[in-house]
């Protein structure tokens, strides 16, 4: 069984924490270096019912892709609900590491995971300076509204669902795609010369002049649902780790949807 120092200097050479931008914040949070791991748990945010998972299945470790303090603290006070997570973890003896801008740009990273997830072909980074997204192509040419179809069969269900932007009836055969928030990329993206971008968070203004730019068509999934097939693929590379060196670890993913919105419901009329 091995110590979590070095389970983690084997998750920091999968996402080198000097990878992440400067205002990000991973890392461990909080665990004993020397304590042994068995059992890992890997999850998209750093929430409360992701720590209590964590205790029914016994794990030693939870890795999330996002962090727990992006902007730091000042107390870790149990009356707090981030604050409680660390009690709750530390009270279990429960090891927290964060991976989140660091494993955006690797390779394989998030958007890799989310290109498999829908079964895109990666021809290469959307991004190059920094890895960031991904170009993909179809194996065969749909439509636009087939392509938001494949997206909510292969993605998680939410309660956002997958929002469209263009003409359903457009033909797809090349996309950019990217996990998290993706509307900062339109000027990459429209250089890339895609069909279409699938990603998470786009805005109104955003999508409206990109739309009044080109022919693009828009994907937007939630943006928990884009990220949770990196928890999948990160699970896989940890278990091939694990087979290496023989360290028996037992790795899980959450299938515990923590995208904060609960519920949609579509207004049946007109704006007056």
């Amino acid at each position: 069984m091995p110590r979590l120092s070095e389970v983690i200097a084997a998750l920091d050479a999968l996402w080198p924490p000097e990878r992440a931008e400067q205002w990000d914040a991973v890392g461990t949070v909080c665990g004993d270096p020397d304590a042994d791991v068995g059992r890992v748990l890997f999850a998209v945010d750093p929430v409360q019912e992701i720590a209590d998972e964590a205790i029914a299945l016994g794990a030693d470790l939870v890795v999330t892709h996002h962090p727990l303090y992006l902007r730091g603290t000042t107390t870790v006070a149990a009356s707090h609900f981030k604050g409680r997570v660390v009690h709750t973890l530390i009270k279990h003896d429960i090891a927290l590491h964060v991976a989140h801008t660091n494993a955006d740009t690797a390779d394989p990273g998030v958007s890799d995971a989310l290109a498999g997830a829908l079964d895109l072909r990666v021809t290469g980074p959307l991004v190059a300076e920094n890895n960031l997204g991904r170009i993909c192509e179809l194996d065969q040419p749909e439509t636009l509204g087939d392509f938001a179809a494949r997206a909510a069969k292969r993605l998680p269900a939410t309660a956002q669902g997958i929002r469209v932007a263009g003409d359903p009836e457009m033909t797809v055969r090349r996309v950019a795609v990217s996990g998290g928030s993706g509307d900062s990329l339109f000027d990459a993206v429209r250089a890339a010369g895609v069909d279409a971008f699938l990603t998470a968070d786009l805005r109104h203004h955003p999508v409206s002049e990109a739309t009044q730019h080109s022919p693009l068509g828009l994907v937007d999934a939630a943006h928990w649902a884009t990220e949770w097939p990196w928890c999948e693929q990160a699970a896989a590379q940890l278990d091939e780790i694990s087979d290496r060196h023989g360290w028996g670890l037992r790795v899980h993913v959450s299938k515990t949807v923590t995208d904060p919105w609960s519920a949609h419901h579509h207004s049946p009329g007109a704006p007056n």
